[in-house]
């Protein structure tokens, strides 16, 4: 039997590299011949020696841009006749609705969108009605839309987005699991521990509060701020804020909270990490004060990572955080709670522990990445079988 040709569109290397990391491997060794296109940048050559995959690099902008979408579209068209694709994978939301309309009219006989997050949830007037109508037109054109959460799912129904029996959720959710080994909790007193928090100016009594994500408002990077500097600054003068991750010219925080961080005495910033399981043994609990997301990877690393989580009950955080069991879900935009619940973590250790425990269990019954690719594999496998393609 041949092979089956998959096609896997997303707007950015970055998200292949870092959110598909082995997945698309994994589905070459599984039988697929497995192609990227992506906007050509610099992570592109480093995806295609770590997946094994071939690339077709089509330059395609995050934001609206008619002239420069129209363009996209034509050479993904192209991309489509020479690859050859049954089955066309979409995910982001440029790659989404660009990748699933060239796909319907070069007639793929299988079309997925893989649905990361809404980031119409945090949008207003005009903005918020373009994205809707790209997502509807995205989940139109396909015939599954696969949402990385129940959450996401619901949502995505509530909003009109597709109807609910095209929508789907894999096993419990997350678009690529987590490496259960690579973020394996560090043991007390170790080394490369004490070794990180020796180089990132960590007293190594004080206890540290981390997040790891973008700086952006969607982040609720501001809400930390307040939250550090009020209930955990007045009660554990001693604690350090650790941030792993950049400022973001796309929803931009004010400037005083920019510059707030920059000068804080008791702010670390390491900036972007492109491992980030060490940094977790040094995180006493990961903040994640996030208002909208899929299914969030950094509280499943700190899960992993045996580190309890504070976070809102935002989408796709409900499904990534058990409250009250691996970790404590406060209502989005309350910094006030954000910062009494990080400061009940600091405040009990034995609660810290049990929690930390409880996510790394959670992740090995649901969440390591193999469970999630082998989802993936048996949809991908089932909807080519409808269509009488093996």
């Amino acid at each position: 039997m041949s092979r089956p040709r998959l096609l896997y569109a997303v707007t950015h290397p970055m998200t292949a590299r870092y959110l598909l990391r082995g997945q698309l491997r994994y589905l070459t060794e599984c039988g697929f011949d497995v192609g990227l296109v992506t906007a050509p940048r610099a992570d592109l050559e480093a995806v295609v020696d770590a997946e094994g995959v071939a690339a077709f690099p089509v330059p395609m902008a995050r934001e609206i841009s008619p002239a420069r979408d129209l363009l996209a579209l034509v050479r993904l068209r192209r991309v489509i006749a020479r690859f050859r694709p049954d089955l066309v994978c979409a995910g982001t939301p440029k790659a989404g609705l660009l990748a699933m309309v060239a796909a319907r009219g070069a007639g793929v006989p299988v079309r997925v969108y893989a649905v990361r997050g809404l980031r119409l949830e945090t949008a207003r007037g005009m903005r918020r009605r373009l994205l809707a109508v790209a997502e509807r037109s995205a989940a139109a054109k396909a015939h599954r839309v696969v949402c990385v959460s129940e959450s996401l799912r619901r949502r995505y129904i509530e909003l009109g987005l597709a109807p609910a029996d095209k929508t789907a959720v894999l096993g419990a959710g997350s678009s690529n699991g987590v490496d259960a080994e690579r973020f394996r909790p560090r043991p007390a007193g170790d080394p490369g521990t004490a070794r990180l928090r020796r180089e990132l100016g960590l007293p190594g009594d004080a206890p540290v509060i981390g997040f790891v994500g973008r700086f952006t408002r969607d982040k609720g990077i501001a809400d930390l701020l307040a939250a550090f500097d009020g209930p955990v600054a007045a009660r554990f003068p001693e604690a350090r804020l650790l941030l792993l991750g950049e400022f973001e010219r796309g929803d931009p925080v004010p400037a005083a909270v920019r510059a707030r961080l920059c000068s804080h005495p008791r702010i670390v910033r390491g900036g972007f990490v492109a491992d980030t399981a060490p940094y977790y043994g040094v995180f006493d609990l990961l903040a994640f004060p996030s208002y909208r997301e899929g299914f969030p990877n950094a509280p499943l690393e700190a899960a992993a990572s045996a580190v309890p989580v504070v976070a809102y009950a935002a989408t796709g955080t409900v499904d990534a955080v058990a409250g009250g069991e691996t970790g404590t879900l406060v209502p989005a935009g309350d910094a006030g709670a954000l910062g009494e619940a990080i400061a009940r973590y600091l405040a009990d250790p034995d609660l810290a522990r049990r929690h930390g425990a409880a996510g790394r269990e959670r992740v090995e019954t649901l969440f390591r990445r193999e469970r999630v690719w082998r989802a993936w594999e048996v949809e991908l496998r089932r909807l080519l079988a409808e269509r009488g393609i093996g």
